[in-house]
């Protein structure tokens, strides 16, 4: 079978069947619908999701990490930056990660299955570790920590509420609690890898770069994740892009399954029985090797065809 070239780390066989938008559009919508779910229902103890954002506080004071507060008091103090950062983070994840795909779709659909294919399966990863470990994002612990929700601070200037980035209204029906991993960050990567290998101008490689580096900043800066966070998502990434080829067999498989008529398929070269003498390839009908073997006579009559007592013929 044709090998078609993909995602770095991902060899898959070529489309088994073309992919049509129509199906594309409503696997896309599920998946981010079950992830959504996922993301609510998995909101963990509030208690436990605190003791974790210390946790990892403590880890980057260990480390001599602080990028956070630095970037965070930057951008409370100058609106021009803040103002603009809450807006990245609540809705380029939303736009730019679906302009991918499309132009994926659209314009690179040899890639565009595996590349699907790892942003789907890092997006569940992600989910599990938003259930197993739910965690307090630093705009949502208390104000001795240092940190400032910038997302309440500047929340006039935008569509979202002070309780989250989610509309107006609606922040209890989101999960504050999901920082680790940071999928903002593991979707720009996505979003920068697709953007430097797939592009042909300098422009959408330059784009690859700099859209992860600036979400990287934008959600520190922002304090709605740390800088570990930053560090899962990627992590996140990496496992996803490892996994993506087995989900892509598994999923052939199945797809085999459901369409191959069972009972209706012979291997190529099988033999064929009929009348108890067996066939091999190549012969039209049965003991027609025996006959070859000698000047065409035909084989030799067993004991049964020539009567009781005739002796056996040699073999």
């Amino acid at each position: 079978m044709p090998r078609t070239e993909t995602t770095p780390g991902i060899e898959a066989a070529a489309p088994r069947t073309r992919l049509r938008w129509w199906t594309e559009l409503p696997l896309i919508l599920l998946v981010y619908g079950c992830y959504s779910a996922g993301r609510l229902l998995a909101r963990g103890d509030t208690a436990g999701a605190v003791d974790h954002g210390l946790a990892i506080l403590r880890i980057e004071k260990f480390l001599h990490l602080n990028a956070e507060h630095p970037l965070n008091r930057l951008f409370t103090r100058e609106t021009w930056l803040g103002v603009p950062a809450d807006f990245w983070y609540a809705s380029l994840h939303y736009l730019v990660t679906p302009a991918i795909l499309i132009w994926l779709f659209r314009s690179r659909a040899v890639h565009y299955r595996a590349a699907r294919t790892w942003l789907m399966t890092s997006t569940f990863i992600g989910l599990i570790g938003f259930t197993l470990l739910p965690t307090c994002p630093p705009r949502l612990l208390s104000a001795g920590h240092g940190f400032v929700d910038t997302m309440a601070q500047y929340s006039s200037y935008g569509w979202w509420g002070g309780a989250a980035s989610a509309p107006k209204g609606l922040g209890g029906m989101t999960n504050q609690y999901a920082a680790m991993p940071s999928l903002h960050v593991g979707w720009a990567l996505w979003c920068g890898v697709m953007l430097w290998r797939h592009g042909r101008t300098p422009v959408a490689k330059a784009a690859g770069v700099a859209y992860p580096l600036l979400t990287t900043i934008v959600v520190m800066g922002t304090a709605n994740h740390y800088f570990l966070d930053a560090v899962a998502g990627v992590a996140v990434m990496g496992l996803g892009l490892f996994l993506a080829p087995h989900v892509m067999r598994g999923a052939d498989r199945l797809w085999a399954q459901f369409t191959s008529p069972a009972g209706h398929s012979r291997p190529t070269g099988s033999s064929i029985v009929s009348g108890g003498c067996q066939t091999s390839a190549g012969e039209r009908f049965p003991r027609q090797r025996e006959s070859r073997d000698g000047s065409g006579a035909e084989p030799s009559a067993s004991p049964t065809d020539a009567g009781e007592g005739a002796p056996a013929a040699a073999r």
